[in-house]
């Protein structure tokens, strides 16, 4: 017998302030959502907090009939996103490796979410992309850059792959010598290389963006949303295939890969913001294996900056409490 359809199953969109999102912005105007990761003091970079209401928005804008485009950006203008909150990695995932099994899957659904509103995408990149932020445009249908923009993949430098989207998309984008260009050199390219190898389709001055962001936005409200939603699946093709290929190997080796030294060394990197000895690491991992992972088990003492093990009490350098 047919039950009664509940209360809480509404095909529709909710008013903005209904969500009381933290790390976002989230407003509609007219027939256009935009969604804005609000962190500039962090360059945009998302947490788990972050993930979850991005995938809240984006679940919002596929049920809401009166948006028909949706444009992704980041507060200011320093940066459209940087990826993963590497402060948050730091302190409360990597140290617990089944925790980064757990994260993946926030960023994976914010993902599929995205590439699966069935309404064009554009992203406003209004400052740096990277690393995950990248991801993030490429998982957006079309793209529009400041011309101050730069973008870049960071992974192998930094202590991770980016298995996250961009070896799966940008060889799809830009070519797979270019790809791996971004990918293992971890260099920027500047907005208008971007435009020129397709991973953006327009470079403005930052004055127009906003101007350009919404003319693109008229002309594609002024097409078919049913045929557009399944040109959009249509296209999505070769995406969805790399990505479901790969993706779940990724999130599997990412998690055991967080307790690795090379991982350790990342963030030791991005906390003192000094440069990582890649040769000392070469040498390192060319020795005789360790038995655990001391890289993990450290922290730096407040007064010299020395690094002890996770166990001291006071540091064996200076003798300061730590």
């Amino acid at each position: 017998m047919p039950q009664a359809s509940s209360p809480e199953a509404v095909y529709t969109g909710l008013p903005v302030e209904s969500f009381g999102f933290r790390r976002i912005v989230y407003s509609k105007d007219k027939y256009v959502a935009t969604i804005t990761i609000n962190r500039p003091d962090v360059l945009n970079c998302f947490d788990t907090t972050t993930l979850k209401e991005l995938a809240s928005a984006f679940l919002d804008c596929t049920a809401d009939d009166s948006i028909a485009v949706v444009v992704l950006t980041g507060a200011g203008d320093k940066a459209f996103c940087t990826g993963a909150d590497l402060k948050e990695q730091e302190e409360q995932i990597l140290t617990k490796p089944n925790d980064y099994y757990k994260w993946m899957y926030s960023f994976i659904e914010m993902h599929d979410r995205l590439r699966n509103i069935g309404k064009p995408t554009i992203a406003r990149l209004n400052g740096m992309v990277v690393g995950g932020g990248n991801e993030l445009n490429m998982a957006c249908d079309l793209a529009i850059a400041a011309d101050h923009v730069t973008i870049k993949q960071v992974g192998a430098a930094r202590g991770s792959v980016a298995a996250g989207g961009a070896t799966q998309w940008l060889p799809l984008i830009i070519g797979d010598r270019r790809a791996r260009e971004m990918l293992l050199l971890c260099e920027s390219i500047d907005a208008f290389t971007a435009l020129d190898w397709g991973l953006v389709n327009q470079v403005v001055p930052s004055s127009m963006l906003d101007q350009a962001v919404a003319e693109m936005a008229e002309k594609l409200y002024n097409k078919l949303p049913e045929c557009t939603r399944y040109t959009k699946q249509q296209l999505n093709f070769w995406r969805d295939f790399s990505w479901s290929m790969t993706i779940g190997h990724a999130r599997e080796w990412l998690a055991l890969h967080a307790g690795h030294m090379e991982t350790a060394e990342g963030l030791k990197a991005f906390r003192k913001k000094s440069e990582i000895d890649y040769s000392k690491i070469r040498k390192k991992e060319a020795g005789k294996a360790q038995p655990f992972n001391a890289g993990m088990e450290i922290k730096g003492c407040p007064k010299c900056q020395m690094e002890m093990p996770a166990s001291f009490v006071f540091c064996g350098a200076c003798g300061e409490k730590i």
